[in-house]
């Protein structure tokens, strides 16, 4: 058994090390994480320039590019097996509703699931690492009933699972909901700023409050204390709205 991690924070995040403390516990571990933080880039892949992979005292691998890169360049050529897992994070905020088209904590579990590899993105709902290692122990879990008995629902071959854990000392005692991703509302406006040459200079500004956050999504799930367990799929296309562009598009 071999079990990739990987994450958005870069290698040196705590988030990481408490992931990879918790995989040792079930398998062969490696891990390839961005050098620098990572955070919403999405999937993105570097292909304007050549990659480099170096591996830090503690013997993570890490690559001077995105969290994509780093599970394409480790599925693809670095490492000698395949592994059987890859998990992504513990990520320092969630990862919910608008926010996973963003993020590459999801991002980097969903490069494994296009190469047919089973994934799962854990992320802490609130920045600043509190309660860590309850998240951990969360992680823990999971991971033992993935391994000991797969998801059903995802059929055969590979599934892909964002989790969202809330920042309580007693999470891994929390009930769990399977949900669905809730929706934003739109971002907050840039935040402008002036350089010492007078030029000026954008920040992006935060993202926007929970807009659908009802019964049955992410959102409400972790604010009424469950940890929120979200399958995710690649697929974008509008099915319900095929017909329609058929209608708009196609000569009758």
């Amino acid at each position: 058994m071999r079990i990739l991690v990987a994450n958005d924070d870069g290698y040196l995040a705590p988030g990481l090390a408490a992931l990879v403390e918790v995989c040792r516990g079930f398998a062969e571990v490696d891990v390839v994480a961005p050098e620098q933080n990572a955070s919403g880039t999405s999937n993105a892949l570097t292909l304007q320039r050549p990659l480099s992979v170096h591996t830090a005292a503690n013997g993570f691998r890490y690559v001077n590019g995105t969290p994509s890169d780093c599970v394409h360049v480790a599925l693809t050529g670095l490492l000698s097996q395949r592994p059987d897992l890859v998990v992504s994070g513990i990520n320092n905020g969630a990862n919910m509703g608008d926010d996973t088209l963003y993020s590459g904590t999801v991002a980097a579990a969903m490069e494994a699931y296009l190469f047919g590899i089973p994934a799962i993105a854990f992320s802490l709902v609130n920045r600043g690492w509190q309660n860590l290692e309850a998240a951990a122990e969360v992680a823990r879990g999971l991971i033992a009933r993935v391994l000991q008995s797969p998801p059903t629902g995802a059929g055969a071959g590979a599934w892909l699972l964002n989790v969202n854990v809330p920042n309580r000392v007693d999470a891994a005692r929390l009930p769990q909901r399977v949900t669905r991703l809730g929706r934003r509302h739109a971002s907050e406006p840039v935040i402008q700023q002036m350089s010492p040459r007078g030029e000026p200079l954008y920040w992006i500004g935060p993202a926007g409050d929970a807009r659908e956050a009802g019964e049955g999504t992410d959102f409400h799930a972790v604010a009424n204390g469950f940890v929120s367990l979200t399958p995710l799929q690649v697929d974008l296309t509008d099915h319900a709205g095929l017909p329609g562009w058929r209608r708009w598009a196609e000569p009758r």
